[in-house]
């Protein structure tokens, strides 16, 4: 219950204010919020929602009263990064009101859809509530918002609510500034609202029969199966084809989380905050094998949206006796983006889903479930997007509007305004017509929704990727990004680090300013200046892209080019071309090189046994990371020269002993942090530099981040991990967003004009 501040005395003079509120205020009960509050003191105005937020004239004699209750007793949707206040001369208003809300050009944002509040899930499951039951119940708390929502202000005609007219119970609530529905934008019920397709009975019915169904929900479909069900898991991946990689699991609440796996404190508190997202978690070995195939941790998610709800409580009232649990994974067939529409799933997800569950609330943006673990101690997302898009990063000053086109991995746009980078939703690889039709969209909704015409845009080196070419198509001044510096810019945009500080970027490829592959780079980053102190010793990528599909090629040419041919014969005597390629790689054959951290993972997983082929972009390394425990490093296992360390004495070592399993991969990981860590602070002593940031798609290995931080901070180095955007290529356009301002404002002989 909120603390009521003392009635105001009737001896103060009145004044009036205007108040203008800037962050997210829209779409979060705001307006009633200030309604009331102008109530309890007294006071006279309005409020109105306008293209800058929400602004709020008061007169009367507490106005300070006022002031100091807008900050602290804000709803918990909101977030409001600013209050400006002009004096402004006596109304003499008779009463407060909401005045209508006013267009123009956005410089407000609209909130991320929100997890359904306690409230409403207590309505739904009210027999006397008129919401009892209802899939699409929601208040100024909880509900959709940025993926119904066509433009700003957010009003009720911007969205995808607006052909539903409120019946006369909602338009009561809707107009009761005393009811928590007071301008909810999406408030409706079973008189008036959406429906969905089927029964919660027949879902549930299905799912227990060991059925595939593709379910819409806030942000698209998902495909969905019973997640105790060995041979439903099976047929879902022969569907989707999808051979191993790890498939989400949606529970009801955090105590049926516990009974499938051990979450901590830190990540039960990110399980049920209102985002909702998969969060990585230990299982503990309650759920079948084929979910997440030779990975020590589940992605587990708490049911979000109202008829997720309705169909774990259809579930437990068929089978109390048995805990329920989900796959619920994105609908997404053969690599496309996330189905969407009603249309889209009736025809992508036909020979997938046995029932395909439809409703008829349009999802105008797309937005898959956000993906994070905790590491440190902290948040720290590997994709972002449902629950905190269209968050924005703050950069600390403003600058020019960009427009960045980020990776063709992982791929997010990312566009400024003002002091703000507004980072989109995941997109996906643009491999193919699908999604990058869907990065088209994201361009154009980003631009539509902020109200902005960007200035430059930003793209990466890459001459042949697919991002690059529509960077180009969009007819701006471009600045070209290498990769890696787009990484470390990423991290020290979020954190604000201005000045020379030291990063390290350890991913699995991009392209090199000498057209190299890299991977493993340290990097002095100073506005738009840097330079390439260092990086790892380079591997052969024997077969090209094949190299990264196939981890036993990296395991032959690092130890062939350590002068270790005989190993690399025995340690791959069971791969059918292996002898073959150890004789043409000793025989001179040449082949490009890579100083990739990624694809040194894979040589030591692919030595080690863990795994020789592929299915999934970082598998051979996630497995290697499940089966990790502590253990002393090796200092003989790397050797560091000229700025370049070399972890090949490592990998020889692990050969000649014939570790595997949980022995190898905790000897790679120790002697691996300890290398990078004592390579990292000599090139800080030697810069002179005493802050380093950590970046690239290698630091989704928890192990890796955590020993990296911990080794550098203890030797007085301060250290920042990514926390904003993930590590890897879905944070990469925020780092593109940032550098190209520096170089607009500092050396325009970097842009490229039109």
């Amino acid at each position: 219950m909120l603390q009521r501040n003392p009635a105001p005395s009737r001896s103060m003079s009145p004044r009036r204010l205007r108040l203008r509120v800037r962050g997210v205020v829209q779409g979060v009960g705001f307006r009633p919020f200030a309604f009331g509050l102008a109530r309890r003191y007294g006071l006279s105005g309005f409020v109105l929602n306008d293209s800058e937020g929400v602004l709020i004239e008061i007169e009367g004699g507490a106005v300070e009263e006022f002031r100091v209750a807008l900050r602290a007793e804000a709803p918990v949707l909101a977030r409001i990064d600013a209050v400006e206040v002009e004096e402004r001369p006596l109304g003499h208003d008779a009463d407060f009101v909401i005045a209508e809300s006013r267009g123009g050009k956005a410089a407000t944002r609209i909130g991320a859809d929100a997890a359904t509040c306690p409230e409403c899930l207590r309505e739904l499951r009210d027999p006397k509530s008129r919401f009892f039951g209802y899939a699409f119940v929601n208040c100024t708390h909880c509900g959709p918002r940025y993926t119904i929502t066509r433009a700003l202000p957010y009003d009720r005609a911007q969205t995808s609510m607006a052909g539903f007219a409120m019946c006369s119970a909602c338009a009561a609530d809707y107009r009761n500034p005393e009811n928590r529905r007071f301008h909810a934008e999406p408030v409706a019920c079973p008189a008036c609202g959406p429906r969905l397709s089927h029964q919660i009975e027949d879902i549930a019915a299905a799912l227990l029969d060991g059925k595939i169904v593709a379910l819409k929900g806030i942000g698209g479909f998902h495909l969905m199966c019973d997640a105790q069900n060995a041979d439903a898991i099976a047929e879902l991946r022969r569907r989707k084809a999808r051979d191993e990689k790890p498939f989400a699991v949606m529970v009801a609440d955090i105590e049926a989380a516990r009974r499938f796996a051990d979450p901590s404190a830190a990540e039960e508190d990110l399980l049920s905050s209102a985002a909702r997202p998969v969060v990585l978690v230990d299982e503990r070995g309650k759920l079948p094998a084929g979910l997440a195939p030779g990975l020590s941790r589940v992605g587990i998610m708490l049911a979000y949206a109202p008829v997720h709800h309705l169909l774990f409580d259809e579930l437990v009232r068929r089978s109390p006796a048995t805990p329920v649990a989900l796959v619920a994974t994105s609908a997404n067939p053969g690599g496309e983006p996330l189905a969407a529409t009603n249309e889209d799933a009736e025809r992508r997800l036909a020979t997938i889903a046995d029932l395909i569950v439809t409703h008829d609330r349009d999802i105008l943006v797309r937005a898959d479930d956000s993906v994070m673990q905790v590491v440190a101690g902290a948040p720290a997302f590997l994709r972002r997007a449902r629950g905190f898009v269209p968050e924005p990063v703050d950069l600390g000053s403003d600058g020019p509007s960009v427009i960045a086109l980020g990776a063709d991995l992982k791929n997010t746009v990312c566009l400024t305004r003002g002091r703000e980078a507004f980072v989109s939703q995941h997109v996906g690889g643009l491999d193919n017509a699908e999604t990058l039709r869907f990065e088209r969209e994201t361009v154009d909704h980003l631009c539509r929704i902020l109200a902005i015409r960007p200035d430059y845009a930003a793209c990466d080196l890459h001459p042949d990727f697919r991002s690059v070419r529509l960077a180009e198509d969009l007819g701006l001044p471009l600045v070209r990004v290498q990769h890696h510096v787009a990484h470390v810019a990423a991290v020290a945009a979020e954190h604000r680090l201005e000045g020379a500080l030291l990063g390290l970027a350890l991913d699995g490829h991009g392209y090199g300013a000498d057209g190299g592959v890299w991977g493993g780079e340290l990097l002095t980053l100073d506005g738009c200046r840097w330079r390439r102190p260092g990086h790892l010793a380079t591997l052969p990528l024997a077969g090209g892209d094949r190299a990264a599909r196939e981890p036993w090629r990296m395991g032959v040419g690092a130890l062939v080019t350590a002068g270790r041919g005989d190993l690399a014969r025995e340690a791959f005597a069971g791969v059918p071309e292996a002898a073959r390629l150890v004789a043409m790689l000793e025989g001179g054959m040449r082949v490009a090189e890579t100083s990739s951290l990624g694809r040194l993972f894979d040589a030591a997983a692919a030595i080690a046994g863990t795994r020789m082929i592929q299915t999934f972009e970082g598998q051979a390394a996630m497995e290697f990371e499940a089966v990790a425990r502590e253990v002393e490093a090796d200092t003989a296992g790397y050797r560091i020269e000229k700025g370049v360390v070399d972890f090949r004495p490592l990998l020889v070592r692990i050969a000649e002993q014939g570790l595997n399993g949980t022995a190898a991969s905790s000897f790679f990981h120790a002697t691996l942090i300890a290398g990078l860590a004592e390579w990292t602070l000599a090139a800080a002593r030697t810069e002179g530099l005493d802050r380093v940031v950590l970046s690239g798609g290698c630091l989704a290995n928890r192990r890796l981040a955590e020993g990296l931080r911990a080794r550098l901070s203890a030797a007085g180095i301060e250290t920042w991990l990514p926390q904003a955007v993930p590590a890897g290529d879905g944070g990469l356009s925020l780092g593109q967003a940032a550098f190209a301002r520096h170089v607009v404002a500092n050396d325009r002989t970097q842009v490229e004009e039109p």
